[in-house]
């Protein structure tokens, strides 16, 4: 007997499955949105950051272990958290300048709350972390501080070199691992120039660097992209707060 319509069905349930199993894992990164017990203050920069999308680039899920790198006081860091569940491990990762930034707030945070996430101060240019030991690197908004020279001690931050640090990054994500870039556009061409008196940085340049180092770029998203931001304006005070122009660039380590 003749059935040939059965292979087509076949497919289309297949279809329907995948697209359901989709849905569902999409559903994810709004529920570590939408999770009780978030402050006031995540919520409101919610509607700037959309970490929602952002974070659905990654596929960042249950079980990974995570960084979260010049991770300040820990938004990326709780939201990560409810991503990877307690079979995972999120690392809230600061040097002594970020911890000074963050005024503490981090223990506020994840102390007898979010027991998966785990903060340490380091060094960025010697991470205590084994090789290939995380699944995913997120670096929101602080790559440009790589290249930022601060002239006030009291400050303590440090001058970086870049080539010791961005090897410690790649040194730390294991093969085929995810790498998530965020930060404030610079124009076009300008390199790491801006990255001390505008705290941006240029696009490409973002992308040349990490593909030195054994990341593949795999996609970005214009999610945070603002066509009004000129990218000549200091981007942390003043009127361009919250209204910057971003990129959202994702990397594969594949070397």
């Amino acid at each position: 007997m003749s059935v040939p319509h059965r292979p087509f069905a076949l497919v289309a349930c297949l279809v329907l499955s995948v697209a359901a199993c989709a849905s569902a894992w999409a559903d994810r990164y709004d529920d570590a949105v939408a999770h009780s017990g978030r402050s006031a203050k995540d919520l409101e920069r919610d509607g700037l950051d959309h970490p929602a999308e952002v974070l659905r680039l990654t596929g960042i899920g249950p079980h990974w272990k995570v960084g979260d790198y010049m991770a300040g006081n820990g938004y990326y860091s709780e939201l990560l958290s409810y991503l990877v569940g307690p079979s995972g491990h999120v690392y809230l990762l600061n040097n002594r300048a970020y911890d000074d930034w963050s005024e503490g707030h981090w223990k506020e945070r994840i102390d007898n709350r979010l027991p998966n996430v785990e903060h340490r101060t380091v060094d960025f240019e010697n991470i205590a972390l084994p090789t290939s030991s995380l699944d995913a690197l997120v670096m929101v908004k602080v790559f440009h501080d790589l290249y930022w020279v601060d002239d006030d001690p009291s400050d303590h931050w440090p001058k970086f070199n870049t080539d010791r640090v961005l090897r410690e990054i790649a040194r730390v994500v294991k093969p085929n691992g995810v790498l998530l870039v965020v930060d404030h556009s610079a124009k076009a061409g300008t390199g790491s120039s801006n990255a001390g008196d505008l705290h941006r940085i240029d696009e490409e340049f973002t992308v040349k660097q990490f593909e030195h180092y054994g990341f593949r770029l795999v996609s970005r998203s214009d999610v945070l992209r603002r066509a009004d931001d000129p990218r000549d304006a200091i981007t942390y005070k003043g009127p361009m707060v919250g209204k910057t122009d971003r990129f959202v660039l994702v990397f594969r380590r594949v070397y």
